[in-house]
């Protein structure tokens, strides 16, 4: 599978890489989730099965913001990684990109507020699916944007933030904008 690696400093990365989300060996996944929590498609229901009951039951007990709503748009939610290699995952639910007036505020939201969880629950490492760009219908290019242009600016102390990718199409997207954002790489 293909990686690139982009410093940020000297202590801190980007990581673009085609590959399964759900081996990845950080302190947390992110699961591109719905408010309800519950097991969806793509991603979501690749953690789900992969986390095994233990994550199920973990998001089942997440606090009800209003009825039947466990984790708003553009929010996140933290809970146990389950049968992961990642101790964590941190939920996230992403624009439905033509439904809102304004999707990119709502995208940066969410990885605005996924990294805000991890580093507030002190975790180094992270790795994010392209959230909104399967059945929610973000352009790739744009969706892009927002990811790697959110995660250099609400970073924290993160050391690690990797971009696990599935398909080709999505990680020449997130590659192409890493360069026209001057990342430097350095693999």
């Amino acid at each position: 599978m293909s990686s690139h690696k982009y410093l940020l400093n000297l202590a801190q990365y980007i990581t673009i890489k085609r590959g399964d989300i759900t081996k990845e060996q950080v302190d947390a996944i992110v699961n591109a989730a719905n408010e309800q929590l519950t097991v969806g498609g793509g991603v979501c229901g690749a953690i789900h099965r992969a986390a095994g009951p233990a994550y199920t039951e973990a998001c089942l007990k997440v606090p009800q913001v209003r009825q039947g709503i466990l984790c708003p748009t553009g929010e996140a939610r933290i809970v146990t990684g389950g049968l992961l290699p990642a101790s964590f995952v941190i939920n996230t639910v992403g624009p439905v990109y033509s439904s809102v007036p304004n999707p990119a505020e709502l995208l940066e939201s969410c990885y605005r507020s996924v990294l805000q969880v991890a580093n507030e629950n002190g975790l180094r490492s992270v790795a994010f699916p392209a959230i909104s760009c399967g059945i929610f219908g973000y352009p790739l290019r744009e969706a892009a944007q927002v990811a790697l242009t959110s995660c250099k600016k609400y970073r924290g102390n993160l050391q690690d933030i990797r971009f696990v990718l599935f398909g080709s199409d999505v990680f020449d997207a997130w590659t192409t904008c890493a360069i026209s954002l001057g990342l430097r790489r350095t693999e």
